[in-house]
């Protein structure tokens, strides 16, 4: 009770700044989410740039798709552990296990290299209206250079790794705290392009347009797995590609 008679239970003031303090502590947890997964990956792009491919991008290594698997899966476990301080797991952003699931990630890699590759002709027109010129884009090879074989092991795995973080993760959440979907295609479409500026830029914003399909698709559909196969197939296609 206070001076004007008013009674309070216990706990009522914690009660009152719970739904505050849970949102600011959900947007602290998906910023460190994120960079924990794509700050070191953005650092390497964005530095790519200006530069020309360095050596230690060129010389892929079994070593070096070790430490970019341990990456991705300690940045996956940091994930389940915020997911589990609310009582979820991965199906709760949308990764549900079934054959119809799989059979719908063949229809999106077609849509989704459908507009990738007029993204990739619009860019390269436009380019040349202003220019006069094409866009340079840095070819895989550039950059991957020898791939051993655990590359094979990091194609499988990266899929889930990009998904169910920059995609499931980061715009469940955007949609949750802020009721925009339009926002969270945007975000996740920005932080993954940014994270492939090593294709040089025409060759992220090409990339953007199918990140576009895949979000688009998720803020309708709200479902992980296809997304998964679908990224999956393009990941170990172009590892054979580099391969041969």
């Amino acid at each position: 009770m206070d001076a004007t008679g008013q009674t309070f239970e216990p706990g009522a003031d914690r009660e009152t700044l719970r739904p505050e303090g849970d949102s600011r502590l959900r947007w602290f947890e998906l910023g460190l989410v994120i960079l924990v997964a794509f700050g070191g990956p953005l650092f390497t792009a964005v530095y790519s740039l200006g530069t020309q491919v360095t050596s230690t991008l060129a010389s892929s290594t079994n070593g070096r798709w070790a430490y970019d698997f341990v990456h991705a899966a300690t940045a996956l476990l940091l994930l389940a552990y915020v997911l589990s301080r609310r009582g979820a797991d991965f199906r709760k952003i949308g990764l549900r296990w079934s054959v119809r699931d799989v059979a719908i990630g063949a229809p999106l890699v077609i849509i989704s290299y459908a507009v990738q590759r007029l993204g990739y002709q619009s860019i390269r027109y436009i380019y040349f209206v202003l220019f006069l010129s094409r866009p340079s884009y840095r070819p895989a090879s550039a950059f991957f250079g020898h791939l051993g074989w655990f590359a094979v092991v990091f194609a499988l795995f990266n899929p889930f790794f990009e998904e169910l973080i920059v995609r499931a993760y980061l715009m469940t959440e955007i949609i949750e705290m802020t009721g925009s979907s339009a926002l969270a295609v945007i975000v996740s479409v920005g932080v993954q392009s940014a994270y492939h500026l090593y294709y040089g830029w025409a060759g992220a914003l090409s990339l953007a347009c199918q990140f576009l399909v895949f979000s688009l698709y998720f803020a309708r559909w709200r479902r992980a797995l296809p997304l998964v196969v679908a990224h999956g197939f393009f990941d170990v296609y172009g590892i054979v590609r580099l391969m041969r």
